[in-house]
């Protein structure tokens, strides 16, 4: 147990650190058995601090064994120091001093993939948020920055690569076949941003020049057997360079800029300074083993790790507290880079489609916190949604309100205001509200308060008065430890769609979009000049995040699927229209009612089918009905099965009334162009597999279609979906057999793709889900010491396969349990993160709720259970 007594940390307890540390100078003698650091500090008492008679207490952890402490060249005794499990105590430092500590540490033995750890044959670190503290005793918090010097020395035939943040500025051979890089980031920097990765690798190299003419060399490193895959990935870096150029100004500061490929690794990618480490699934790309979506997840987490260069590292936060203030902003910042360079329209449906799903499921359940939470247990369980994709709405709401030009004199101020210092939020805002000279203090709700709003809208229209009044009320449920919510302010992007899908003018002005600022928690509009009956089209591109009450009827939902101007709102309103569908039917099943579909949702439907000027992209994404996921979010009571069953028979009714139609798409976008992750291809083969899905619900027609393009598919893309297409088809079992063993044939020395397999397995619905799932754990794919593999199988059936998860026997409920107490103290972070799915056990029906309930209580009485996963259980009970 890492901690035997966890304490909750609250914002309101924060103080300035009683010490700084100027300089940090590091030694890493990497060794097969154990890595010597050696750690020498030039550390001074704080000015700014109000405890200047205070001890100086390093951070540090059980996984350090202390061989010497020296200040200023003396070596310390026994009683000159305190060593306790997470701290190193020096009670004689003087106002300034240096100094020196040599650890021993044993990164083969560390599994939990925190500080520095072995991913196979490399060593690597990983020090977001406080994993520096495993690695030497160190001021491990996010405002103590530092200038870091570091020397890696290691055996030069096994680690012939030898890299850290900065440049290098030395290097050479040493005595029995060891040799050293040394490397300075002259850039001031909080541990957390400290990297370090060794072993052999291959590199690709490129260079970009920069807008005041410097040039910056660029390398990928990856194993020799993945260069083929890093072309994506390096266009993707120098695209973000030139973007943020371009639409922040900001341009990159050292002389060399490196991403390196990691197997093991419990995120995406980290932003280190200089040297971004990345999961293997976030870089590497090529159209045999790599999907569209994988193509894009490449282009936009290169674009997050790359901007987080200004926004995280040269500011970066105060406290943890602050977290959203960089992950917030990065995600903003990647969303409308990705927008740009694909379409927005299908980007903001993603990104909306995503939040409603998980960001706002996470808003009503019981680790609600807001943007800014007021209190952690441990702060790896805040790297949540509500931080990254909440926080990411909050930053586009600032910037709907300013607009876009002042919304850059806003960041512009920021960066330049805040360069090379730990900063908060507010001091975000305020840079925005001095751009602008707009008071953002109501704003500011958005930070503090957690839950999703409720925006109810009713519409009254006066044919004789030609006026359309739209009456708004806005409401938040009560979350943990917040019963009661002020007003937000809520910008309504709206418009109106005339009886001939035209969009009407709302004032004298001529605009036919305005947005209409709420902040009050009742609020009318009045518009004039309406003298015909009109659609009311709110919260255009998701505007705000917020839950939209209106009441649209089928007719309404129909025309704004079919007229509306707004690309957003269209797929909307065909989400809308399934959503209430999907509802009625749910009940339906429950009362053992026979179910029927709406001629006019099949009118709708096929309207959308054969109007071939829509994007096809947008298209793909409309002929997708609500998840299961999201079906699960809009319920009060969570039905799986009935859920299930309901959206299983819309798909049936759907295939069998549009089969024709359906084949004309497949038909039509069934091209073979040269591979190109490009908008367009990527649309025409969304939308392709799209009808495939719908086609293997009517007859052998669509199993036919699924095995040829199966064997005759030239990208992954196409491979996957049809393999996928035949997986889930009860009638294409002999043919599924037959896909999967040749899938494992041809890809079973590509890790990556073996992940697919494995999720595309995990995720089918039919019966005998778990069954399945347990025997592939015992494949040779498969392995608990890989978080993406732990992701693709056993992540992705507790997510996405809800009705095999929720079987009412609780066997899925026991089975998480058993992982997660499996990984407890091997890797805690993923551990804690599976947990989630039990944590809505009050929204189901007994015998489920009470099952799930069982379950989260033995993990949260398993002796020994670290804090991680303590937190999460504790809470949802």
């Amino acid at each position: 147990m890492r901690d035997p007594a966890p304490q909750t940390i609250y914002l309101n307890d924060y103080k300035v650190s009683p010490f700084l540390i100027n300089k940090t100078d590091l030694v890493f003698d990497l060794g097969e058995h154990s890595t010597r650091v050696t750690t020498t500090l030039t550390v001074e008492r704080n000015p700014q601090s109000t405890e200047q008679d205070a001890v100086l207490v390093l951070h540090g952890s059980a996984e350090l064994d202390l061989q010497s402490v020296q200040i200023n060249g003396q070596l310390l005794g026994e009683g000159d120091y305190v060593q306790d499990s997470d701290s190193l105590t020096l009670n004689n430092m003087p106002v300034s001093g240096v100094i020196t500590t040599e650890v021993l540490i044993k990164p083969q033995l560390n599994t939990t993939m925190m500080g520095l750890y072995r991913s196979r044959t490399l060593y690597c670190t990983q020090c977001e948020a406080e994993g520096f503290r495993d690695i030497t005793y160190y001021l491990d918090r996010p405002d103590v920055m530092s200038e870091f010097t570091t020397r890696v020395i290691a055996d030069k035939a096994t680690y012939p690569v030898l890299l850290s943040n900065g440049n290098p500025i030395d290097q050479g051979d040493l005595e029995g076949g060891k040799h050293f890089v040394t490397w300075h980031d002259p850039f001031k920097k909080p541990a957390y941003l400290f990297a370090l990765v060794a072993g052999t690798l291959a590199c690709v190299e490129d260079s970009f020049t920069t807008m005041s003419g410097r040039d910056i060399k660029l390398q990928i490193f990856v194993e020799e057997k993945d260069l083929d895959k890093c072309a994506h990935a390096m266009l993707s870096l120098k695209n973000s360079m030139a973007w943020d150029e371009e639409t922040y100004g900001r341009e990159y500061d050292l002389d060399i800029f490196m991403i390196v490929a990691v197997d093991d690794f419990n995120m995406g990618a980290m932003e280190n300074k200089g040297l971004n480490i990345f999961n293997t699934s976030a870089v590497l790309a090529n159209p045999r083993t790599t999907t569209d979506a994988s193509f894009q997840r490449v282009e936009a987490i290169v674009a997050h790790e790359y901007f987080h260069n200004w926004s995280g590292n040269r500011v970066t936060c105060r406290d943890w507290f602050q977290l959203s203030l960089k992950e917030g902003f990065t995600v903003y910042r990647d969303s409308q880079f990705s927008a740009d360079m694909n379409s927005p329209t299908v980007k903001r449906i993603e990104d909306a489609s995503y939040l409603r799903t998980h960001q706002f499921a996470e808003d009503g359940g019981p680790m609600s916190h807001p943007v800014q939470p007021d209190s952690y247990m441990e702060i790896n369980n805040f790297y949540t949604l509500t931080v990254y994709e909440k926080g990411s709405e909050v930053v586009g709401m600032i910037r709907t309100l300013l607009g876009p030009d002042t919304f850059r004199k806003g960041s512009d101020l920021y960066f330049d205001r805040h360069d090379g210092q730990a900063v908060t939020i507010e001091e975000f805002v305020r840079a925005m509200e001095d751009a602008s000279g707009r008071d953002l203090t109501q704003f500011r709700r958005w930070y503090k308060q957690s839950g999703t709003p409720v925006l109810k809208v009713r519409s009254q229209h006066d044919a004789e008065a030609q006026t359309l009044t739209l009456d708004f009320e806005q409401s938040c449920p009560a979350t943990p430890g917040q019963n009661e919510k002020l007003p937000f302010v809520i910008p309504v992007k709206l418009g109106l769609v005339g009886e001939k899908g035209n969009d009407l003018v709302l004032n004298a002005n001529g605009d036919t979009q305005i947005i209409y600022e709420l902040n009050e928690a009742k609020q009318t509009l009045l518009i004039e000049g309406v003298g015909e009956s009109a659609v009311p089209s709110l919260l255009r591109g998701l505007s705000a995040p917020v839950k939209l009450d209106y009441g649209y009827s089928t007719e309404q939902l129909a025309h704004l699927m079919a007229n509306d101007s707004d690309g957003f709102n269209r797929w909307d309103a065909s989400q809308t229209l399934c959503l209430g569908v999907l509802k009625q039917l749910t009940q339906d099943s429950l009362r053992d009612r026979p179910m029927a579909l709406n001629s006019q949702v099949i009118d709708a439907y096929r309207a959308l089918l054969t109007d071939e000027s829509l994007d096809p992209a947008m298209v793909a994404l409309m002929l997708q009905l609500p998840s299961e996921a999201l079906l699960h979010e809009e319920a009060e009571i969570i039905h799986a099965a009935a859920i299930h069953d309901a959206r299983s028979f819309v798909r049936t009714a759907l295939a069998g009334s549009l089969a024709d139609q359906f084949m004309a798409l497949y038909q039509r976008h069934n091209t073979q162009p040269t591979y190109a992750p490009d908008a367009q291809q990527i649309g025409s083969r969304s939308l392709k597999n799209a009808a495939l899905n719908y086609l293997m619900l009517v007859g052998d027609t669509g199993i036919k279609l699924a095995w040829q393009q199966f064997e005759s598919a030239d990208n992954m893309t196409d491979k996957a979906a049809a393999l996928s297409a035949l997986v889930n088809c009860p009638e294409a079992s002999k043919y599924a057999e037959q896909a999967l063993a040749e899938f494992e044939a041809e890809y079973r020395d590509e890790a990556l793709v073996m992940n697919l397999w494995l999720q595309i397995q995990a995720i089918n619905s039919q019966t005998g889900g778990l069954a399945r799932v347990r025997d592939l754990m015992n494949h040779s794919a498969f392995t608990m010491s890989n978080p993406n593999k732990l992701r693709s199988l056993i992540g992705a059936f507790c997510n996405a396969n809800l009705v095999n998860f929720h079987n009412p026997d609780g066997s899925g409920y026991a089975f998480l349990q058993e992982q997660v107490i499996a990984l407890n103290n091997k890797n805690p972070q993923v551990a804690a993160r599976l947990v989630t799915p039990l944590t809505r056990w009050k929204q189901f029906p007994e015998p489920n709720s009470g099952l799930m309930r069982k379950a989260l209580q033995a993990i949260a009485d398993e002796p020994g259970l670290v804090k991680d996963v303590l937190e999460i259980a504790t809470k949802s009970l």
